[in-house]
């Protein structure tokens, strides 16, 4: 197909979702009970009390179709406040539905239940919904997947839909894990074990035991749509199966150019959409989940690894020696080979004519140069302290040298909403739009903590409330670079409310004179997580066009537990079309639980 036709079938495909958005009257409506509570469950010959939903792992799919409303209710039967929220969902004037605890709401407290609301207009594909109160959404989290209206997608409709999320099993106490990492983190604090929908597979056994796979059954010829969804909260994975290759045709519920590879790679909160079919001699295939980390010295934790089963229907077993009863295995990546994720994320490009291309393209109204890495202030808010691993500081994790504090009383989305009448905000801090100093970000000399090393200079960071504001409409240009402060990880950034075009990524620091030139504007994947490389940076654009209080902040749970966070706040619109409703007008309330059963 020509570069002309492509332009133009892609102008089709935005106009008919814009169509397909138009004919709301025909939108149907969704409706779940999500019902936390605690579960005792028997993995690796241990009894394990775990937070769910429903008392499932991974929790309930949430299905719809473009357009459709989804009403949740949620009862909290747990002993901990609760919060979801809805991965990717972009909650078009209901950012007060978007479950980001203590940014849009208070945590919905034991014996209580709630109501989110929200539509799926404009979007199609995969995202997820997961906790956001505290380290639970290791075990509460589950896929959403929007099909489109017309039931048709840019390319041939697949045999079957296929959720793989991939996630963690954890034997720890969650809630002392988060605290731990609160008060500087320890990375003694490990999951068990790696699990594809739930499943720890083969590789774990205890006194004999073997833990279940998932198994894929499939038909020769026939294609599946895999829905890759990363739910753990350290590692970024890799994705195979051996015999078999993917296409890639979608990311974070937004279509991409379709390309060919045998690896995926999926980021903490990414999702990736991925066409499989079922093309090999019929057998028994591993799929594998790997997680990936930098090399020493940062901080290593223990190699996580899961394996499912694709397993070819009637497929004959030992016949001819070619089909053995043990499942062939791919090879995978090294752990620490992170190049594979930058040549992964590097080929995903989006949808041409966008039409939101022409206006990042144009005057950019805000320019962010936000330095990710970790830091420390000291104990006991001292005003100075010995640093470099000396035990009198605590270390955290920073945007731009500032460590993000969570509001304790009321939500930044509620005080946005007080302030207008009552002049008052809590003490919110402006997010600096660059770093308090300049200096060589990736220097692997930064990577140790000890007494009078490099980093020791470096390491003064504050804690805050932080957020930045924009006109509505205005465009936002935000460079991510990520640094070798204490250790030399990727990140993985999310922004809640907005997608954002992902224009270029590359390694070591950043340089505008050299860079902005390589941008993408043409075909920019549009994305709600980037993930930002190991020692290098990304530069992403979006158009604030989403009134509310929206969160920013890595997708490690470490991360964000030591602050590597803030938030974006969109101011309302001329009209009322453009203007976030006041809590008022909400019909999600909270009511006190009175032993609601399924």
């Amino acid at each position: 197909m020509s570069k002309t036709l492509r332009m133009a079938a892609a102008i089709l495909f935005y106009a008919a979702m814009a169509l397909s958005g138009a004919a709301a009257t025909k939108a149907a409506v969704v409706e779940h009970t999500f019902v936390v509570r605690q579960v005792n469950m028997r993995h690796l010959c241990n009894d394990t009390l775990v937070t769910l939903v429903n008392g499932q792992f991974p929790g309930p799919a949430v299905e719809a179709t473009e357009g459709d409303t989804v009403i949740v209710h949620l009862i909290n039967e747990s002993p901990y406040g609760i919060t979801i929220h809805w991965h990717g969902v972009k909650q078009r004037l209901s950012c007060w539905d978007d479950g980001a605890g203590m940014i849009t709401q208070c945590p919905i407290q034991p014996n209580t239940t709630f109501t989110y609301r929200f539509n799926v207009t404009g979007q199609e594909g995969t995202l997820w919904w997961h906790a956001h109160v505290s380290i639970l959404r290791a075990t509460l989290h589950g896929i959403i997947i929007i099909r489109p209206k017309s039931g048709s997608y840019p390319f041939e409709k697949p045999h079957m839909d296929v959720p793989v999320i991939i996630g963690e099993w954890w034997q720890r106490d969650l809630m002392k894990v988060d605290k731990n990492f609160s008060n500087g983190g320890h990375f003694s604090d490990n999951p068990a074990g790696a699990t594809i929908n739930g499943k720890l597979g083969d590789l774990y056994n205890c006194s004999g035991f073997v833990e279940d796979n998932f198994v894929l059954n499939v038909e020769q010829g026939k294609t599946y749509m895999l829905r890759l969804v990363n739910a753990v909260l350290f590692s970024e994975y890799y994705f195979k199966v051996a015999g078999h290759k993917f296409t890639v045709v979608g990311a974070d519920a937004n279509y991409v150019k379709p390309y060919t590879t045998d690896v995926v790679a999926v980021a903490p909160g990414e999702t990736i959409d991925v066409l499989m079919v079922a093309d090999a001699p019929p057998c028994r295939y591993y799929m594998v989940a790997l997680a990936n980390q930098p090399p020493a010295p940062d901080p290593q934790i223990p190699v996580f690894m899961s394996r499912g089963v694709v397993q070819y229907k009637n497929a004959p077993i030992d016949v001819g020696n070619n089909c053995t009863k043990e499942a062939l295995m791919p090879e995978m990546p090294n752990q620490h080979d992170t190049m594979a994720s930058f040549y992964f994320h590097g080929n995903l490009s989006g949808m041409a004519g966008h039409p939101l291309l022409a206006q990042i393209k144009g005057h950019i109204d805000e320019h962010l140069f936000i330095a990710l890495g970790k830091g420390s202030i000291c104990k006991g808010n001292k005003p100075s302290c010995k640093r470099g691993g000396s035990g009198e500081a605590i270390e955290v994790a920073y945007m731009n040298n500032v460590s993000f504090h969570l509001p304790e009383k009321m939500s930044i989305l509620e005080a946005r909403q007080y302030a207008k009448t009552n002049g008052a905000f809590m003490g919110v801090q402006d997010l600096p739009s660059r770093p308090p100093r300049s200096f060589n970000f990736t220097d692997p000399a930064l990577i140790p903590v000890v007494p009078g090393g490099k980093l020791e200079e470096l390491e003064a960071t504050r804690k805050a409330t932080t957020m930045r504001r924009f006109a509505h409409n205005a465009v936002v240009e935000v460079v991510f670079q990520s640094t070798a402060t204490m250790q030399s990880d990727s990140n993985p950034m999310h922004l809640h409310g907005h997608d954002f075009f992902v224009l270029a990524q590359g390694h070591g620091n950043y340089n505008p004179a050299r860079d902005v030139s390589g941008y993408n504007l043409v075909d920019p994947a549009l994305k709600n997580t980037v993930q930002v490389p190991r020692l290098g940076w990304a530069a992403i654009r979006f158009v604030a066009d989403n009134p509310g209080a929206w969160f920013m902040h890595c997708h490690f749970e470490f991360h964000i537990a030591m602050g590597m966070a803030t938030v974006f706040e969109v101011a309302n619109g001329p009209t009322v079309d453009e203007t976030l409703p006041p809590a008022t007008f909400r019909s999600s309330k909270v009511h006190k639980h009175e032993g609601i059963r399924l």
